[in-house]
């Protein structure tokens, strides 16, 4: 207890912090200059011809669109030709279609979902310059999308919501790249290795051939949590020695998921003139947090009266103990991490359910960066609109109106993965061949499927494992709700972005209702508790709580 409250209270000193200095870099009248990065900057800008010219959103969203669909182009290839390429001390072979194509969806959007093992499967190169490449700029994608939606929010009827070059270079140069830099170096103090050496070939006591992988894998662990990707060097993930040697490495690896979200909420507050609407919105999203780990906490510490053991050590992290695994988790899927030091199947019913829920209510308890407050913004949007229904007066928000265009553009962005969630776990459980692939039977099969289209449609990548996802249907079809379900949410916020920038403010009067509230928050946590109990109750029912139930009767499948 003394150790999650410590956790808790770093984050708490870590926030301001950590969210006044995103503040300096991406202000419009930003003359932070950092000698080293500074130079990087403007030389990046010369060199591919960047001019800091402001944009409408259309013209925001094209530039992002095409950034990121030659980034998948490059990543399907990379991997398809890995075989010729440097760097590949094993020899392994390019990557077969159906796989490269999930695997450079996963890595485009975020997600990072692995139906590949790492070191069986890909390169150091296509490590490198494929998927460690992806989790900078996939980061930096969601978090222009933020940016870009608060200059919507604060516009002044210019209609231009800033410049996506300028946005993701800041985002790299500045903010994500000395971050991992640093964070990669403490890692490698601790015994994650970075290497570029072939395989090493050991005997064991037992006069077996073991083959002992290595790899630059801390530059990647760095990026994969400060990033919240998750993509993992190794098919283990964080519960590989290599990845997570140390208690400590465990530690801020956990704590390093949460830090860039959760500042995001401070810098909001910042630039909105209105800190304390950023705590606000900060404490419904620890609210949510804290509960979700309470429940799971909870769970883990009652007897499995089906396995007749009490605790259940299957699964968890036996160096660290079955608190840092639940910690890991509700960390991993209250963002977009999607990285694991246990597995997730092996979790409790109800700690299980709670990983599935914070994914499923979308992507918003601190969330990805940048995509995680879009999504809040979106579900604050919806109370603002309900608020203003309730009272019978027009909806505004920051001084902007929120009319029928903005009001469908949320709904799309609320609805849109929710309805991926549930259409491709019915699809799945009505074909054989899908069926065919599931590890268990009964609730807990059902929760494997629901929870691989949940961790896709949330741009997750964690995974319940029992499931073989590395099948043409599963990786063709979980590619495509990654894509639909990160357009979802980047093509919305944008397009209301440049719907709110084109408004001009209106004075504030006694008749508005303040989002700076206590009250604002309760209605707030109420709205989002509503929309996921009306979502996802049913499909919850038939899996975790339904297991849960058949768990305490001693019943198993």
């Amino acid at each position: 207890m003394l150790e999650l409250s410590f956790f808790i209270l770093l984050l708490l000193l870590v926030v301001p912090v950590l969210g006044r200095y995103m503040t300096a870099i991406f202000k419009d009248s930003s003359t932070l200059h950092i000698p080293l990065l500074s130079f990087l900057e403007k030389n990046i800008y010369r060199f591919c011809g960047i001019k800091n010219e402001e944009m409408g959103w259309k013209e925001y969203a094209k530039a992002l669109l095409y950034f990121n669909g030659c980034g998948l182009v490059f990543l399907f290839f990379l991997q398809i030709f890995q075989k010729w390429l440097p760097c590949n001390p094993q020899g392994f072979s390019g990557v077969e279609p159906a796989l490269a194509f999930n695997t450079a969806v996963s890595f485009v959007t975020n997600t990072n979902w692995q139906a590949y093992g790492g070191e069986t499967t890909l390169s150091y190169f296509t490590q490198m310059m494929g998927l460690t490449m992806q989790n900078f700029v996939s980061a930096a994608t969601g978090n222009t999308v933020l940016l870009a939606l608060i200059r919507g929010i604060k516009g002044k009827t210019a209609g231009a919501i800033g410049n996506f070059w300028v946005d993701l270079t800041r985002s790299v140069v500045y903010l994500l790249l000395p971050l991992s830099t640093v964070f990669a170096l403490v890692l490698v103090s601790q015994g994650v290795i970075q290497n570029l050496h072939p395989y090493v070939e050991a005997i064991t006591l037992e006069e077996t051939l073991q083959v002992i992988p290595m790899g630059p894998a801390a530059s990647q662990i760095a990026i994969k949590q400060i990033g919240t990707n998750g993509g993992g060097f190794f098919a283990a993930n964080s519960s590989h020695p290599f990845e997570n040697p140390t208690p400590l490495s465990n530690f801020l690896e956990s704590f390093a998921i949460l830090c860039i979200p959760a500042s995001a909420v401070y810098m909001y507050g910042c630039f909105i003139g209105s800190k304390k609407q950023g705590w606000i919105l900060f404490s419904v999203m620890l609210i949510l947090w804290i509960s979700g780990l309470a429940v799971a906490l909870m769970s883990e510490s009652l007897p499995n009266s089906s396995l007749g053991v009490n605790p259940v050590w299957e699964g968890k992290e036996a160096r660290f103990g079955s608190v840092h695994s639940v910690l890991w988790a509700v960390n991993t899927t209250a963002t977009s991490n999607g990285s694991v030091n246990s597995m997730l199947s092996s979790l409790s019913p109800l700690a299980g359910g709670v990983s599935l829920l914070n994914i499923m209510v979308g992507e918003l308890i601190f969330g990805g960066i940048g995509v995680g407050l879009c999504s809040m913004l979106m579900l604050v949007l919806l109370t603002v609109f309900l608020a203003g229904l309730m009272v019978g007066r027009t909806p505004e928000y920051l001084g902007k109106k929120i009319g029928k265009v903005e009001m469908q553009w949320v709904m799309l962005a609320i609805l849109s993965p929710g309805a991926l969630i549930l259409l491709g776990t019915t699809v799945s459980l009505l074909l054989p061949t899908a069926m065919a692939n599931l590890g268990n039977n009964g609730p807990h099969g059902f929760s494997e499927i629901l929870y691989a289209f949940a961790s896709a449609a949330g741009n997750n990548g964690s995974a319940f494992a029992g499931l073989n996802a590395n099948t043409h249907f599963y990786n063709i079809v979980l590619g495509i709700v990654m894509l639909l379900s990160r357009l979802a949410i980047v093509i919305p916020s944008l397009a209301i972005a440049g719907s709110l920038a084109r408004k001009s403010p209106i004075p504030f009067s006694v008749g508005n209702f303040s989002a700076d509230t206590v009250l604002f928050g309760g209605l707030l946590l109420g709205v989002i508790l509503i929309v996921a109990a009306l979502t996802f109750f049913p499909a919850l029912a038939l899996g975790p709580i339904a297991e849960h139930i058949l768990m305490l009767r001693g019943q198993t499948f």
